[in-house]
């Protein structure tokens, strides 16, 4: 198991290389103060979950890791109060919810990780993903974000088990 870490100053170091990395534009917080809607990117320890990619846009990435294709229906709810919080549905959804199919190339791949999942806290923090940066590398949401190829690089070196870790 190998623990990959991002920088809090947006830097992520598979091998010394030193890629860049987007980070949330709500700053970095401590899990413990990350509020849903605050654009933080919360500090901590996450197991990396599963990967999601659009096979229209790309092949399966190459990695050991879970994947799955992302459907026209998925979606990730970001309601507090709605007991899907923080998890994969099925649109149309009757609560507040993101697609997953985006058309800005952002969630080409997205790597689920393990931020407030194992359970739920409604308001902690919803769709904290690993996944491709802008060209500009503008902010997030709170999510992480890396050019697709260093996340490509990163995913045919990661195992089930491992972790990210926001620094």
């Amino acid at each position: 198991m190998t623990d990959w870490t991002v920088t809090a100053k947006g830097l992520f170091d598979p091998d010394g290389l030193g890629v860049r990395a987007a980070l949330g534009k709500g700053g970095i917080k401590p899990e413990t103060d990350k509020a849903e809607g605050d654009g933080a990117t919360p500090l901590g320890r996450y197991a990396i979950r599963r990967v999601l990619y659009r096979a229209d846009r790309g092949d399966r990435p190459a990695t050991a890791l879970p994947v799955r294709a992302i459907q026209a229906d998925d979606g990730w709810c970001d309601a507090p109060g709605d007991p899907g919080y923080n998890r994969p549905v099925r649109l149309p959804y009757p609560a507040s919810c993101e697609r997953m199919i985006r058309e800005d190339g952002l969630y080409d791949i997205v790597v689920v990780l393990g931020h407030n999942d194992d359970p739920p806290v409604p308001g902690m923090g919803s769709a904290i993903f690993l996944h491709c940066a802008r060209e500009d590398y503008a902010p997030t949401e709170g999510c992480i974000a890396l050019q697709k190829s260093d996340l490509e690089a990163f995913l045919a070196r990661a195992q089930p088990g491992d972790h990210l870790v926001i620094a």
